[in-house]
Order: structure tokens, then C-alpha cells, then sequence
């Protein structure tokens, strides 16, 4: 295997605002705790250490032991569950939606991110103990993007009637997703495995929560990956307190609007992620998750007739915590309340949500987590190189758009200069004398002489474009090489990872495929991975 990097802002994928959190930008810091640097994760532990209470360790280790009942647990696992009760140990964090057969490629970097991270720990801070966690996003109700994946270029969707949380969803229909899947995925031992281990996971559990913790069980159980569910009374149980200060007291709202309104304010014009709501919670039951709004003294559940007096809300909210759904705002402070969680892993945009979260951290007396970018690669067959070092592409230039990326190839392999710089120069030159003679008569001309430049420089612009069109014509072959070559490492002019299922890749390598990955993905690189697998 070869690998190489490329800064992430050389990609031109990633925000101005998460490029900026990477350099560590000064007007940024403000909306952070720490930078994942490995040496300040000490002071990261001995925080959480003195604000994560000891009973919230019993709790969530019976939690989770309960979640696991059902399948098979690995031995790395369960010793990381039972760490859990233990004061020295901390989790990393990365959540994900329940995505059909893991959806994007970027869900395995995701959790090998986390993985290598606690193990980069335990080899710095070898007192303590570090446990991978995959928080499984039950709650969401957006099904359109989480029920399909792509396949060679084809989307195999779950075709269903949906509403509520996810999680909750029987997994009736999913056997015509195995059809296609098996129609489409070829012969051998690869593409036996992967149809196996599909139909292990989607026809053979009741819900989409049972079967995306199995699946990711049987992909990672061996490197003690530890999955929750949120969706959990007992876990909830310790989320109420901060709920009714959120509903009743909005006390997110204001906090996370007033940083919003200071990222906002910066001279670099980041935007804003995500706004905040007067509250932050959903209410969930019976295929229902609607918002809870609050009107004239009354919290109505959105689009039902369902409403509540503050006491009646209250007295649900303490007799059936499980029915109060965490949004964007508040999964976060969630997470970090029930886990002793040192980092959180995420994508750019996840990221750039969390960085409007710390005030609200801070007024709800919870320790605000380090946050890291998780790792980005994109996978190159050995065929693929072989293709790229015939056409002598640089792989850097791979992230251009592709206009740019034909027209500075062709720029280079053409046999006539395509640059009209020094034309350009030339002309300009000339044109100065033409201003020095028309100040020294009538300076009227000055706006003719102008007029004539701007006409003549717009000439050559043309004549240029049409040259490099002409060579785009005679170099038609190579240029249509280049093109394929890079339509299949950026399929739909997107990040390889943002589109691809593993499954692609592990036709090709089969169990190898992870840990492989997890070989060379490093965590705290900073950088974009760039991997050539044999």
C-alpha cells in the first residue's frame, strides 16, 4: 500500500471555517475547549474526571449491557463495558445515522477514527483506559437519507412507508433490497460474504436499531467498538434535569443564539450551521416525533392535538424521560452527560454545529468535549494508479473541478504555449506609451486609448480560449482518459467517500479491507489521506 496526504484545504471540499479550526485560528478559539493536540488531552481527562458523577457510570454500563443482549459480544467489547464503571476510564465518541448497509464510505473512517485514537491514548496516558463508542443515531426521523445506499453507480433504496424515530422501524421490505443487492453484487467468496452478512443483519433483527448494532458489531466487535443507543429510559432518566432547563427555561436557545450571533460577526463570514430553538426537544412515541412548542403558557405537541399544562409537561417528562427526543442542539450535551467522553469525531459539518455549542456546555455545567475532524482518504485500486501514472496526472490536481483540472493538463502536455502572459504584458507595455502621448496632448483620448486596451486584452482572452479549445479537439483522447479516471475516484463530482458504500471496496479486498484502513489512517494527522491499495 502507498500513501501520501494533502492538506484539506488544498481539497477545496471542506468549509472555510473548519480549514480555519485546523490552523487553529485565533478568532475561533473562543468556541472551543481544547485542540485535539495528544498532549492536552491530559488536562481534557482530569476535567471530565472531576465532573463525570461515579452513579452515571453504574447506569450507563447497565444501559449498554442490557443493548447487547441479543447478539454476540467480543471479548474486547465486554472488557471495554466493564471498564466503563471504572473512574479512570473515558470514551471517544463518533455518532452516525442508521445509513442502509453503513451508507457512505465515510462511516467506516468515522469509527476507525475513533478506534485508532484510543489506542493512540492508551499508548500516551497508559494509567488511564479509552473506549471507542459508535452512537447510533435512532432518533432521527429523516428516512429519505438514510434508507439506500449506492452500489456501482445504481441506488438500492428501502422502499417504505415511514415516520417517527428510525430505530423503531420493523425491517419488513428490506428482503427486496437483498434481492437486488444479490442481482447486482456478482460471485465469490467476497460478494457471498457481503451478501451474508446483510442478510444476517437486515433479515434476521425486527428493527433498523437491532440490525445497524449488529452489523456494526461484526465489523468493529473485534477492536472493542462499543454501540449505544440513546433511545433508553434509563439513560434518560439522567437527561431531565437539563431538559426542563431547556424547555423551561430556554436556556440553550439563548446561549447557543448569542454564539451563534459572535461566529456570525467575525470578518470572515463563516454562517451559521444550525439555529436554535426556544426548545430543543422533540416528543417521541407511538411513530410520533413532532416538535414540543410552547404558546401562551401551554406546550403543544406540532401537528397532533396532544398539549400540556407545565405541570402535566413535568410530571411526563419524570415519569417517561423516554419520550423526550433530543434535537441537533441538545443530542450533544446528551451525549456528554451520560458518557465520560473525552472527543468527539465528526465530519465538517458536524463540527461546525458543535462550535456554536459551547456556551450552552458551559451554562448547563458540562464538561464541552475536544473536537476532532475525522479522517478523509480517498482509496485508489492498483489499477487506477496504473492508469494515473500512464497519463502522468498528479493526483493533487484530482481535486480540481474538472475544467480546471482539463485545462491546466492540457496547458501542460500541449506542444504549443497556450499562455498569452507575455502577449498580455506586450500589449499593456505599449498601451502605456499610448497614455504617456495622449497626456501630453489631449487628455480626452485617454477614455479612447482605455477602450481600445480593454477591446484588444478581451481579443486575446478569446483567441486564447479558442486555442485551448482547439487543443482540447486534437488532445480529445487523452482528455477523455483523464476525465473517466476522474469521474471514477469522484463519482458524481463529490468526495469518493461521500458516495461509495465499503461494499465496493471489499468485493475487491474482502477482509482485509479494515484493517488495512485502520493501519493507515491516523486520527490526529490533520490531513487528508490519499491510499493506493495493492
Amino acid at each position: 500500500m502507498k500513501s501520501d496526504c494533502i492538506p484539506f484545504k488544498k481539497t477545496g471540499y471542506f468549509s472555510n471555517l473548519i480549514c480555519d479550526y485546523l490552523d487553529q485560528k485565533e478568532s475561533l478559539q473562543p468556541f472551543y475547549n481544547r485542540f485535539p493536540n495528544l498532549g492536552d488531552f491530559k488536562d481534557q481527562i482530569l476535567e471530565k474526571q472531576a465532573n463525570f458523577p461515579k452513579e452515571n457510570r453504574v447506569v450507563l454500563h447497565g444501559a449498554i449491557k442490557e443493548q447487547y443482549a441479543s447478539i454476540g459480544i467480543s471479548r474486547s467489547t465486554e472488557l471495554h463495558l466493564e471498564l466503563l464503571k471504572d473512574n479512570s476510564t473515558f470514551t471517544v465518541v463518533t455518532g452516525h445515522q442508521l445509513n442502509l448497509f453503513t451508507g457512505p464510505l465515510y462511516f467506516l473512517y468515522k469509527i476507525i477514527s475513533t478506534i485508532n485514537l484510543t489506542q493512540q491514548l492508551k499508548e500516551a496516558y497508559p494509567n488511564y483506559n479509552f473506549v471507542p463508542v459508535y452512537w447510533m443515531a435512532t432518533e432521527d426521523h429523516d428516512f429519505d437519507e438514510i434508507n439506500y445506499f449506492n452500489f456501482k453507480g445504481k441506488k438500492l433504496q428501502w422502499n417504505k412507508e415511514a415516520s417517527g424515530a428510525v430505530g423503531h422501524l420493523n425491517t419488513d421490505g428490506l428482503d427486496d433490497v437483498y434481492d437486488m443487492l444479490s442481482m447486482e453484487i456478482g460471485i465469490g467468496q467476497n460478494a457471498e460474504e457481503l451478501k451474508t452478512l446483510f442478510k444476517r443483519s437486515y433479515l434476521e433483527h425486527d428493527n433498523l436499531t437491532d440490525a445497524t448494532r449488529f452489523l456494526a458489531n461484526e465489523l468493529f466487535g473485534d477492536y472493542g467498538l462499543v454501540i449505544i443507543d440513546g433511545d433508553n429510559r434509563e439513560l434518560k432518566k439522567l437527561l431531565v434535569p437539563y431538559a426542563k432547563k431547556d424547555i423551561l427555561e430556554n436556556v440553550s436557545y439563548k446561549a447557543v443564539l448569542n454564539t451563534a450571533q459572535s461566529l456570525e460577526q467575525l470578518p470572515e463570514n463563516y454562517g451559521i450551521q444550525v439555529n436554535p430553538r426556544e426548545i430543543n426537544y422533540f416528543y417521541l412515541k407511538d411513530g410520533l416525533r413532532e416538535r414540543i412548542i410552547e404558546k401562551d403558557g401551554l406546550y403543544y405537541i406540532n401537528d397532533t392535538d396532544l398539549s400540556f399544562t407545565e405541570k402535566e409537561l413535568l410530571e411526563e417528562l419524570h415519569s417517561y424521560p423516554e419520550r423526550f427526543s433530543p434535537n441537533v442542539i441538545s443530542r450533544p450535551l446528551y451525549q456528554e452527560i451520560i458518557l465520560p467522553n473525552l472527543c468527539y469525531i465528526g465530519g465538517g459539518g458536524e463540527l461546525a454545529y458543535w462550535l456554536e455549542l459551547k456556551s450552552s456546555f458551559e451554562e448547563m455545567g458540562i464538561t464541552f468535549p475536544i473536537l476532532l475532524l475525522r479522517n478523509s482518504a480517498l482509496i485508489i485500486t492498483q489499477k487506477q494508479d496504473d492508469k494515473l501514472t500512464k497519463l502522468n496526472l498528479d493526483i493533487a490536481d484530482l481535486f480540481l473541478k474538472q475544467s480546471s483540472f482539463i485545462n491546466k493538463k492540457i496547458r501542460t502536455i500541449s506542444n504549443i504555449d497556450i499562455d498569452f502572459s507575455p502577449q498580455r504584458q506586450h500589449l499593456q507595455e505599449q498601451f502605456q506609451g499610448l497614455y504617456s502621448l495622449a497626456e501630453q496632448t489631449d487628455k480626452s483620448f485617454l477614455g479612447a486609448v482605455k477602450a481600445q486596451e480593454v477591446k484588444q486584452l478581451k481579443g486575446l482572452d478569446n483567441l486564447e480560449k479558442r486555442l485551448l479549445k482547439a487543443q482540447k479537439r486534437k488532445l480529445k483522447d487523452h482528455v477523455v482518459r483523464m476525465t473517466e479516471i476522474q469521474n471514477e475516484l469522484f463519482p458524481n463530482k463529490s468526495l469518493q467517500e461521500r458516495n461509495l458504500n465499503f461494499s465496493e471496496l471489499y468485493l475487491e479486498y474482502g477482509k482485509e479491507l479494515i484493517p488495512t484502513l485502520m493501519s493507515a489512517l491516523k486520527p490526529l494527522s490533520g490531513e487528508f489521506a490519499i491510499l493506493t491499495l495493492d
